[in-house]
């Protein structure tokens, strides 16, 4: 399969996998996510692919869900329309790359919004560079109950989460590594370099090895109810599309509601 809202890279036994729409800070379209998701199943089904790579070309990572796409294809949907779309799309997507059978890296700089939060958080590990911030504000923006995919107490802790959602606003990439969100902070110029080097050291080791780590890993959290958790929000934030607040967003226009968000000094159309 060709693709044209993503990139593939391979880098001996490490895929890399760059969202590739730079003009638009990588906003995640349909197109994107399907595409991206068929790159990761086909990764997963390759031999000679260890370790998977997350990044974004240009100056940001992702500016989240394409609100533009959104206003003009989905702001009318039904209740059912809606769930089916985003239950697909957001939530089983996203749980696809937690439940990758190889290690994840997200290759994070710039902006890391909302859908992007989402996308990066489901890896295994996030290096960061020095420009990376990660917020998602739509609660303030949009009324809704925070992302599809509430990992945030899980990647952050409960207290940072709150202050995260309540306020809108973000944390830059000192802090994040500070709280344990990502596993390292390199500057921007040899951040590449650096989450490659990361991605051959891992790739060194057995396959079925890292996957048996992984998978315990896992269901270390799904014991503690991560997945019960999770999809227990993805309810709630349906809930949320019927709210004064949300309707309200709709109707003015989704893609102009996260410009009043104080938290963001670089706002742009495209988010969350």
């Amino acid at each position: 399969m060709s693709y044209t809202t993503i990139e593939t890279e391979q880098l001996g036994a490490v895929r890399r996998l760059w969202l590739a729409r730079e003009g638009a800070r990588n906003a995640q379209s349909q197109q994107m996510l399907d595409e991206l998701d068929h790159a990761l199943q086909a990764a997963a089904a390759d031999d000679a692919v260890r370790v998977v790579m997350i990044a974004g070309r240009g100056q940001h990572f992702s500016a989240g869900h394409d609100l533009k796409e959104a206003q003009a294809r989905r702001a009318d949907f039904t209740v059912e329309e809606r769930w089916a779309y985003e239950s697909v799309r957001y939530f089983d997507y996203c749980m696809r790359i937690w439940d990758f059978p190889k290690p994840t890296i997200a290759q994070v700089q710039g902006a890391c919004v909302s859908g992007g939060f989402m996308i990066a958080n489901m890896c295994d590990l996030v290096v960061a560079g020095e420009s990376a911030y990660f917020s998602d504000p739509v609660g303030h923006t949009l009324g809704a109950a925070a992302t599809e995919v509430l990992i945030h107490p899980w990647v952050m802790g409960l207290r940072k989460a709150k202050e995260m959602l309540y306020s809108g606003a973000r944390i830059d990439a000192a802090e994040a590594l500070r709280i344990g969100m990502v596993n390292r902070v390199v500057p921007d110029a040899s951040l590449g370099a650096e989450a490659e080097a990361l991605a051959a050291q891992i790739a060194r080791a057995p396959a079925f090895g890292l996957h048996l780590i992984k998978r315990s890993l896992n269901r270390s959290l799904d014991a503690q109810g991560l997945r019960s958790a999770l999809s227990a929000h993805f309810d709630t934030h349906q809930l949320s599309h019927l709210s004064e607040g949300f309707l309200r967003a709709r109707d003015a226009g989704l893609a102009k509601a996260i410009l009043s968000n104080p938290a963001r000094p670089t706002p742009t159309s495209e988010t969350p």
